[in-house]
């Protein structure tokens, strides 16, 4: 259980720096925010593998975390209208 309650913990700070780091009008809640972040985790880590900073099965670190929940904001933020 204690698995779960850190991926929202840490989905919600690293949602949250991404919101901070590329301003902008967001109507998002705290819930998309968690959402975010934890995406922005799952696409930091792919992309950190595909450029080979992590082995096969290694979390993403912090920073390829939010540099991944910023590029999903920024994509959301391009493909709204």
């Amino acid at each position: 259980m204690f698995g779960f309650i850190g991926w929202i913990v840490f989905g919600a700070i690293v949602g949250t720096l991404a919101k901070f780091l590329l301003p902008g009008r967001d109507s998002h809640g705290c819930v998309v925010t968690v959402l975010l972040g934890v995406a922005g985790a799952l696409v930091g880590g792919f992309l950190g593998r595909t450029a080979g900073l992590y082995q096969e099965g290694e979390p993403a670190g912090f920073i390829m975390a939010t540099i991944g929940a910023i590029l999903l904001l920024w994509i959301g933020r391009k493909l709204k209208p």
